[in-house]
């Protein structure tokens, strides 16, 4: 017996750019970065973690917006929608929570760099790091979260 793959649609705001990911999240979060306060103008940003390789853009083509470095950010070039970004030195790709489809029924597994989290700002996450834990501590977390 095969198992079904499972996947997510997505669309930025205006639904200009489409996506699919394929498979499960490996991780879902909270991040209470500056920048992912500034990037959406709200307390923390909503991630879900995937395998490079799981996301395919099925309308539109988004362009590299907010830093421009070792760190990809894409977005919507019409409504400038965050759909997703590549985070430095790891082998993982951020999609947006709130762009997919199941949005509303997400919740965050783990939150991270609650060192420069809004006072008043919380989450129902399960675990919770000042900064980004260390790959040992992060491969645990994925461990822990696809189990359940």
């Amino acid at each position: 017996m095969t198992e079904q793959k499972l996947s997510e649609v997505g669309a930025c705001l205006c639904g200009q750019v489409r996506f699919q990911v394929r498979g499960r999240p490996l991780l879902t979060l909270a991040c209470h970065c500056a920048g992912c306060q500034r990037l959406t103008a709200s307390a923390f940003g909503l991630a879900a973690l995937y395998p490079v390789g799981s996301l395919e853009i099925t309308h539109g083509q988004p362009v590299i917006g907010a830093l421009h470095g070792a760190d990809r950010h894409y977005f919507c070039p019409y409504c400038m929608s965050w759909l997703y970004n590549f985070p430095h030195g790891l082998e993982f790709m951020a999609v947006r929570a709130t762009m997919l489809e199941s949005g509303r029924s997400f919740t965050p597994f783990m939150e991270v760099n609650t060192g420069e989290k809004l006072p008043w700002a919380t989450t129902p996450a399960i675990h919770s790091f000042e900064t980004i834990p260390q790959p040992d501590e992060l491969f645990r977390l994925i461990a822990e979260f696809t189990s359940l």
